[in-house]
């Protein structure tokens, strides 16, 4: 599908302006996943019924509040208004991601917590023509430069971009292209000296990664980019304050003036 084509439009304004559409996507709400597989399983051991019942879940209420992309995988996400979806998910959504020089292996913020301090920013194409680009810059003290890569690389810049098999999981044949630039130090240069160690920026390659089945979609034939599982993720607020609220007494704050106003503080990631 290009780019340039009218795609299906998220908008964080509500659901009277979400579409749906049936792609064969899977909406995951964080652990639900994993509570579900072991609910799954017990059902399955105790000779039960071997799908989960959703009968009893409730959407009328739910609303669309925040909208996150996340260009390169563990990296800062970008809050947007709006955002058109393809079939590997949000456009441009974990399109990149960092690997290891010596054996390809997705790099995360599990490994490098610093990584999520990394900010990509998103520069569209220009009405006539597609000059996007993925600008990435780095916290001041890291003392790194910042760098950017062409959003939509011409078939000749591919070819001249080293293709290699990403690690990611159980997959080990992702394709992927080491990200170059024109002037100046690579990006993986760059980025080697951030996280301390060897480094590849890659962009997802055009030979699809097709998503593992889930139980409620057992034939789920749909591709995705670099994103763990499936190409949307659903996380809800309340989650997010339960977390917070579970933190909250682990975490100290210090250089709020006024007293109790850290009551109002968030981190978004």
């Amino acid at each position: 599908m290009s780019y340039n084509q009218t795609l299906p439009t998220f908008s964080a304004q509500g659901l009277a302006t979400l579409q749906i559409y049936w792609v064969p996507i899977a909406l995951l709400f964080a652990p639900l996943p994993y509570l579900i597989l072991s609910h799954w399983n017990k059902s399955k051991t105790a000779g039960g019924s071997s799908a989960p019942d959703y009968s009893k879940f409730d959407t009328a209420n739910i609303r669309v509040t925040k909208i996150l992309i996340h260009p390169i995988k563990s990296c800062r996400g970008i809050s947007v208004p709006e955002a058109r979806y393809t079939l590997e998910g949000l456009e441009n959504d974990r399109r990149w991601c960092i690997v290891r020089a010596d054996n390809n292996v997705v790099v995360t913020a599990r490994d490098v917590p610093k990584m999520v301090l990394i900010i990509p920013r998103i520069i569209p194409d220009s009405p006539c023509q597609k000059n996007g680009r993925l600008e990435i810059s780095f916290p001041e003290e890291s003392v790194c430069e910042a760098f950017s890569v062409p959003l939509h690389p011409t078939e000749e810049t591919l070819l001249s971009w080293q293709s290699i098999d990403i690690s990611l999981w159980s997959k080990n044949d992702i394709e992927g292209y080491v990200c170059q630039t024109n002037t100046g130090r690579s990006p993986s240069e760059i980025l080697s000296q951030y996280v301390g160690f060897p480094v590849l920026l890659a962009m997802k390659g055009p030979r699809p990664r097709i998503c593992p089945p889930t139980l409620r979609f057992p034939k789920l034939d749909a591709p995705s980019y670099f994103q763990d599982g499936y190409p949307l993720l659903v996380l809800s607020e309340e989650s997010v304050a339960a977390m917070q609220e579970r933190v909250r007494g682990m975490v100290g704050i210090q250089g709020v003036e006024e007293k109790w106003s850290n009551d109002t503080l968030q981190v978004e990631r």
